[in-house]
């Protein structure tokens, strides 16, 4: 590995530490983005070659693929029988085929079966034996065309995933660099939560004073984001209710709330129609609600009074609704010694019947880093101040080892 790559490497997380991905670029405009992708799948730990189209050279230069990478780009099928050294069926060969931004050409050729380039070359040689993402981009008329819709549909079938693309400026543009490397992760990483179905929240409630004034707190929704997307990344089923204005999240399955009322209404629905094995509590829910709120914006300028009333427990519901249900509860406090903080922790773990809670000072709220004690039925483990994604991995490997025994 080169000295420039060697700095990057596996500095965001180690996801994709072991994997080899072959980058395989058409000739879409949207090429010029690869370099930053490269750069970004290597930060997750991701050895990645580079496979160029003819077209693509024209638009991104080879040199700039080698630089970003630290590897030899593929720019045409020699002697050397490339296509084969990245994708055929040997010991050596890469973990997935990554075509982006795949064309509507591309595409077409893919589900026809024509590899007239070094990318379709590459693409045939893995087909039906390895892994293959398309991230298509080109102008919205050419991907509604039918024959490109159908295509795009036959390779489904086949088992090929796609990655978006997103719509904007009358053109479907390739997936953002966050999106694919998020998708490839959870393609490539260890599906040990298989089979298990997740409910987590996550965010800030709000409670309106009037039409355009709330009562909130802190909290960006970071930590609950972490633990969905992590149990997903794990091959788990996983639900996110999560509050508006709280950090985006790539998980499937989401539902957006804003105040107490509509989580516990999206939580006791969920409930309702669905075995979840695993509920996490990790969003940051109002205590108190204004009592009377406004139909109208109050006028500024004079003081103002408001009569608060405490909002429902949600986390009190949950067993009642699943009594066997892995309960995960989060307790934050201010200004609490640690043995203050536990026994808070072991009230709730009392109240609400929980199995674990994270408890933690509310420093964390906003930041990207968080320190938190694991207070279980009969353990209490500290952990280190950590990235809230390595506490994310954590968490989730404390409690599949409760619940496996």
């Amino acid at each position: 590995m080169l000295h420039h790559v060697k700095l990057i490497y596996a500095t965001k997380s180690k996801k994709l530490v072991g994997k080899k991905i072959v980058l395989a670029i058409p000739g879409s405009i949207a090429a010029v983005e690869c370099v930053k992708l490269a750069r970004e799948l290597i930060r997750h730990g991701a050895e990645v070659h580079a496979v160029m189209s003819e077209n693509a050279q024209k638009i991104i230069h080879p040199y700039a693929m080698e630089f970003a990478t630290g590897n030899p780009v593929v720019t045409e099928i020699t002697g050397f029988i490339e296509h084969v050294e990245l994708a055929g069926e040997h010991e050596n060969k890469a973990d997935l085929v990554l075509v982006c931004p795949a064309t509507a050409n591309t595409i077409s050729k893919i589900a026809c079966g024509i590899d007239d380039t070094p990318v379709t070359t590459v693409v045939t040689t893995a087909f039906a034996h390895m892994p293959i993402m398309i991230a298509p981009a080109m102008h919205s008329t050419m991907y509604d065309h039918p024959v490109v819709k159908e295509n795009i549909e036959k390779l489904k079938r086949l088992g090929v995933e796609f990655i978006g693309p997103r719509f904007e400026e009358g053109k479907a543009k390739v997936a953002s660099i966050d999106e694919i490397v998020y998708r490839v992760i959870k393609k490539l990483h260890n599906k040990d939560m298989k089979g298990l179905r997740v409910l987590v929240t996550a965010g800030a409630t709000r409670e309106y004073i009037d039409p355009i004034r709330y009562i909130t707190n802190a909290s960006s929704g970071k930590m609950g984001v972490a633990i969905a997307e992590e149990a997903e990344f794990r091959g788990a089923e996983v639900t996110l209710i999560k509050t508006k204005g709280s950090v985006p999240s790539f998980v499937e399955n989401q539902i957006e709330v804003e105040t107490v009322e509509e989580m516990l209404e999206a939580i006791e629905k969920e409930l309702d129609s669905k075995r979840y094995d695993v509920v996490v509590m990790a969003a940051a829910v109002s205590d108190f609600r204004v009592k009377n709120p406004a139909l109208v914006k109050i006028k500024s300028g004079e003081p103002l009074v408001l009569e608060l009333e405490p909002t429902p427990k949600i986390i009190d519901r949950i067993k009642e609704l699943q009594p066997d249900a892995f309960l995960v509860g989060f307790k934050a406090e201010t200004a609490l010694k640690e043995e203050e903080l536990i026994s808070e922790a072991k009230k709730q773990i009392e109240r609400a019947k929980s199995d674990l809670v994270i408890a933690n000072t509310l420093k964390a709220f906003g930041s990207d880093e968080n320190e938190v004690i694991l207070v279980g039925r009969n353990f209490i483990k500290k952990l280190p101040r950590m990235n809230k994604r390595e506490l994310a991995e954590k968490i989730w490997d404390e409690i599949a080892g409760i619940i496996r025994g």
